[in-house]
């Protein structure tokens, strides 16, 4: 006759059998340990990974960033960097084969300016231009070239940096055309010698071109230059005694001022931005 077991007994015995299979296993190290989970370190939003910076930037794919950066093709702030996974911030100056790249999309911004903003990106020193173009794009825009606080005209806006290079040239550059007027009418003897060229401290001054304008007085005057600031206007007329009453900066290159008024901008068009790169 079978011994009946009892069912609480029985329950007991798997129990005890569980346990005791559960620490031979461990005891083997069968028996995987749970590890305490580290909490993972906060990225910083200010920074990005190189080969990110360069593949935003356009030049190639990540993983072809990757091997340009093996192999010492890219700097950062000067320096030569080839450490995979090396983290850069956005104002850093990148560089892919000598040339500075932005891994923000491009903009193009067109400004017609009025009096009492100053052409700086600097934060203290009153009213800027950039206060008047903080909302035209969500990338980080700078002017090209310098209109004075009291000037008034058009100012390109942009962080393409082939462009701006193609207006800094100081031997080829970008014309802008000046509207000018002066404290008297300026003598033809000295509009032949502004457009002949002539020298100021042994330094050669040249421009495209001067005129007076057409159906006015002979003290407001139109001037076509290449250098991109407007200080050397002042010098031009101060050395010839002439004083600067306005000064209004109406075309860069074909860009006009139609169809935007002072205080206001326009985001350039693609057939604007594709002729400026074809100059």
């Amino acid at each position: 006759m079978s011994k009946q077991v009892n069912r609480k007994d029985k329950g007991k015995s798997h129990e005890r059998v569980g346990k005791t299979s559960f620490k031979k296993a461990y005891a083997k190290g069968n028996v995987p340990v749970k590890k305490k989970v580290q909490p993972k370190a906060k990225s910083n939003p200010d920074q990005i990974r190189l080969n990110k910076y360069i593949s935003n930037s356009g030049i190639c794919s990540r993983r072809e960033a990757d091997m340009h950066i093996s192999i010492g093709s890219v700097t950062v702030n000067g320096k030569v960097i080839t450490e995979m996974g090396y983290k850069v911030k956005l104002e850093d100056d990148v560089r892919f084969d000598g040339s500075r790249i932005n891994p923000e999309k491009k903009a193009y911004v067109l400004l017609n300016k009025p009096k009492g903003f100053a052409t700086t990106t600097s934060g203290n020193k009153g009213r800027t231009v950039m206060d008047l173009v903080a909302n035209a794009t969500a990338s980080r825009i700078k002017p090209i070239g310098r209109l004075g606080r009291n000037s008034t005209g058009l100012l390109l806006f942009t962080n393409d940096e082939t462009i701006v290079k193609k207006f800094t040239n100081s031997k080829n550059g970008v014309a802008r055309l000046f509207h000018l007027e002066l404290d008297k009418n300026l003598k033809y003897e000295d509009l032949k010698k502004i457009k002949e060229g002539f020298k100021i401290d042994g330094k050669e001054i040249s421009v495209e071109d001067i005129s007076y304008i057409e159906k006015a007085p002979k003290r407001e005057i139109g001037l076509k230059i290449k250098n991109t600031g407007n200080s050397i206007i002042r010098t031009i007329f101060g050395h010839l005694n002439y004083d600067i009453i306005r000064l209004d900066c109406v075309m860069i290159a074909e860009l006009t001022k139609k169809d935007i008024p002072r205080g206001h901008w326009k985001l350039l068009t693609e057939l604007e931005i594709n002729n400026l790169k074809m100059l």
